[in-house]
């Protein structure tokens, strides 16, 4: 009994050892954690005192200059965002405004061939006679017409008889017999006349391709 006593008399003590380092190690590293955040804190507070101490040590010209190119960097943003909206307008009023030459054209072509035809139903004029002011008029009318969508960029298509076929400007409607062997493969005929609106093709030529 008496040796068993002592056995765990020692183990007691033992335990009650290793509880107190253990306590010891905690408290150790408690006040190493506290000691760090208090070093980051004062490093902090430091970072910050520097800082304002900076910009109280900055002179009323050294702030001035800060200012006038933080308000010339704004006004360059601005004026380059200025600049693309302008172009971008620009741009778009110019597309704008060729849609709509280009329908208000389209519209009047027919009305162009209209004129054409009722032309050649005049017969031709002699120069021995009297002039008719009906046909005066007539021209008058068509030539200013004619003009009026020239000057608009309407451009009339090479009359292309005879010629290979260009479908970047010519539409076969229909094949016929070649008159000729040279024929076989081209053009032999127009049917309706072709026009551009500047480089823009805004009717094809209406043609007939001999076979």
């Amino acid at each position: 009994m008496g040796k068993d006593e002592s056995t765990e008399k020692n183990t007691t003590e033992e335990n009650k050892e290793t509880t107190e380092e253990t306590a010891q190690q905690n408290k150790a590293e408690q006040a190493e954690e506290q000691e760090s955040n208090e070093e980051a804190t004062a490093s902090e507070e430091a970072t910050s005192e520097e800082q304002e101490t900076q910009e109280e040590e900055l002179s009323p010209l050294q702030k001035a200059e800060i200012e006038l190119k933080e308000a010339k960097d704004k006004y360059l943003r601005l004026y380059s965002e200025f600049e693309n909206y302008r172009r971008r307008t620009a741009k778009e009023k110019i597309e704008f405004t060729k849609t709509a030459t280009e329908k208000l054209v389209v519209e009047l072509l027919p009305v162009l061939d209209d004129f054409e035809r009722a032309k050649q139903t005049f017969p031709e004029a002699e120069e021995s006679e009297e002039k008719d002011p009906v046909r005066e008029g007539f021209e008058i009318i068509y030539n200013k017409f004619k003009k009026t969508l020239e000057k608009q960029g309407v451009q009339e298509i090479e009359n292309p008889t005879g010629k290979e076929l260009d479908t970047n400007l010519h539409e076969a409607i229909t094949q016929f017999p070649a008159p000729k062997e040279e024929l076989k493969g081209k053009i032999v005929d127009q049917v309706e006349k072709g026009y551009l609106l500047g480089d823009k093709v805004v009717r094809f030529s209406k043609v007939v391709v001999g076979i």
